[in-house]
């Protein structure tokens, strides 16, 4: 049974090579973890309470905390401009693109199709 949460802050710590990430605090990351696996929730229906957590859902949570915790630093004012004389430049980091991230590969074998109303269609060519 998967118990969440599913990846520690370490853990993501050890993963990313980004300094604004590996800087958050645990409760900051903790945050950004539980984001992630909501959305892996989200996008799955797929709770995992019955099975071991697979290798490649785990991965996909740690691509998404270590994309939620660099927005968020982003958001939070990384952002520096400064001025010397006639001269002014602006360093800008982009924020991370959640779609971008290419977990449609890692997510879509886990992903559970839920009925509506009671009835499932399924379809096929002919």
């Amino acid at each position: 049974m998967a118990e969440r949460p599913w990846v520690t802050p370490q853990e993501v710590r050890e993963y990313s090579e980004i300094p604004a990430v590996q800087q958050r605090s645990d409760t900051r990351l903790k945050v950004d973890i539980a984001r992630a696996e909501q959305y892996v929730l989200t996008y799955t229906h797929n709770s995992f309470k019955n099975e071991e957590l697979p290798q490649a859902v785990k991965t996909a949570v740690l691509i998404l905390a270590e994309a939620y915790g660099h927005n968020s630093a982003i958001v939070a004012g990384e952002i520096k401009s400064e001025t010397y004389d006639e001269y002014t430049y602006t360093t800008e980091t982009k924020q991370i693109s959640i779609e971008a991230l290419d977990l449609v590969a890692l997510l879509d074998d886990y992903v559970k199709t839920e009925p509506r109303n009671g009835v499932t269609l399924r379809m096929r060519k002919l």
